[in-house]
């Protein structure tokens, strides 16, 4: 996904400061009980992002303007497909290996994961992509659902793990063709795929890559990890892993891997192509004596965020509803035209079961904006987690140093018209 969104949106990102933001031009008007009101007309923001130049692998990305529902439905909950979804996916016949440093391997079947106890957990997951910058059309790569499936721990523990185990890889069964560039030069010897001279003497090779991501055993063993065959009560959509995939709350989308069909515990960093090089935020820093010095991290857990998604006119009074994620959520508050930070009101959904200590669903906000003077005006939202943390400001130097747009959560400013 990196190459096809750098082609579309990266000089754009570069230019711009990522709190200089919005969404524009689309009218709706109707109920939203959920947020706190029956009905209004909703005032369109003064930017819309460009059109999805990669709709075969990418949809569904959420228009902010509708957004009315807690729990996304799947057939409007985004997706991206790196390789594609894969032909063939048939649930009779599919199966899970268990391999790697454990002293009891097994290879188990869709039957036998559902045999074990069942388990749901609400998260909302974000692609590590998603923002809300002028000139980008990765928007709305965000949705809440309700993920049941087999806890991933119990089965990784009684198959007994080995004391060196250190780190399990989750392998999908999408592959694409990429291409490795080898600068010292490829000799040939045991090697497999395509391989092409390059502009330094050395050669590119193109291979058939399995999409996979790891994370530590420690995390890997959460409680919260799923191995999930069902989203908001169904049996997974295609698009989103059917028949099985992994479902890691508090981590980004890319994680959560999709069509699995082995995970593997090994002894030693894993660094395949969506842990090592895509998927990789890259960070400028000053170090004494102004000596620069680039980071580069792999993109794991959520970022705490919040987004402005709509503003609305009922009986002559405006109010401005969105939604905080990426931790649990203290407070949010609401900046507009550069003045005092005011806080707004949470909402929960009807029936929605009491909020844990970890959470990992977004929460949605109103704020009474009263009766504000014609014009256009400048909304900025921030959320606060039960720690303490705060979402940070566009000009944070963490993130003014970054130059990837991996992990956008800098406070978002959005534009309105009031008429």
């Amino acid at each position: 996904m990196q190459q096809m969104m750098q082609e579309s949106s990266r000089r754009s990102w570069l230019k711009r400061s990522i709190g200089a933001a919005g969404l524009s031009v689309f009218q709706v008007a109707g109920p939203n009980a959920l947020f706190g009101q029956s009905g209004g007309q909703v005032i369109p923001w003064l930017d819309q992002p460009p059109p999805n130049p990669n709709p075969a692998n990418i949809g569904n990305l959420m228009k902010w303007e509708e957004l009315e529902s807690w729990q996304t439905p799947a057939n409007r909950f985004f997706y991206v497909s790196h390789f594609g979804v894969p032909a063939g996916l048939n649930a009779s016949d599919w199966r899970v290996e268990f391999a790697g440093l454990l002293a009891r391997p097994r290879t188990l079947t869709l039957s036998d994961i559902k045999a074990q106890e069942s388990h749901e957990v609400d998260f909302t997951m974000e692609c590590s992509g998603n923002t809300i910058v002028p000139g980008v059309f990765f928007q709305g790569a965000v949705g809440n659902a309700r993920w049941g499936g087999a806890r991933l721990a119990p089965l990784l523990e009684s198959m007994n793990i080995l004391d060196e185990a250190s780190e399990v890889v989750f392998w999908g069964s999408d592959t694409g063709r990429i291409t490795l560039r080898d600068n010292v030069g490829i000799t040939g010897g045991g090697r497999t795929g395509t391989v092409q001279p390059d502009s330094t003497g050395g050669a590119d090779l193109t291979i058939t890559e399995q999409f996979a991501r790891s994370m530590t055993l420690k995390e890997a063993l959460s409680r919260d990890n799923l191995l999930a065959y069902q989203m908001n009560g169904e049996a997974l959509p295609p698009e989103h892993g059917f028949p099985l995939r992994l479902i890691a709350p508090g981590w980004y989308g890319v994680a959560n891997v999709k069509w699995l069909t082995r995970i593997e515990v090994i002894d030693r960093r894993f660094a395949g192509n969506f842990m090592a090089r895509d998927y990789v935020s890259v960070r400028e820093t000053q170090r004494g004596n102004n000596e620069t010095v680039w980071t580069f991290a792999t993109v794991g857990r959520d970022r705490l965020k919040s987004a402005a998604a709509k503003v609305t006119r009922l009986g002559g009074r405006y109010s401005i509803m969105g939604a905080a994620w990426g931790a649990p959520i203290a407070s949010v508050e609401v900046q507009i035209d550069g003045g005092p930070w005011r806080p707004a009101i949470l909402q929960e959904p009807a029936g929605r079961p009491a909020r844990r200590q970890r959470d990992y669903s977004w929460r949605f906000w109103t704020f009474d904006w009263g009766t504000p003077p014609a014009g256009e005006h400048a909304i900025v939202t921030r959320a606060i987690d039960l720690e303490g943390n705060v979402q940070p400001a566009a000009n944070d130097p963490f993130l003014t140093g970054r130059v990837t747009y991996w992990e956008s959560n800098g406070q978002v400013l959005r534009r309105v018209l009031i008429p």
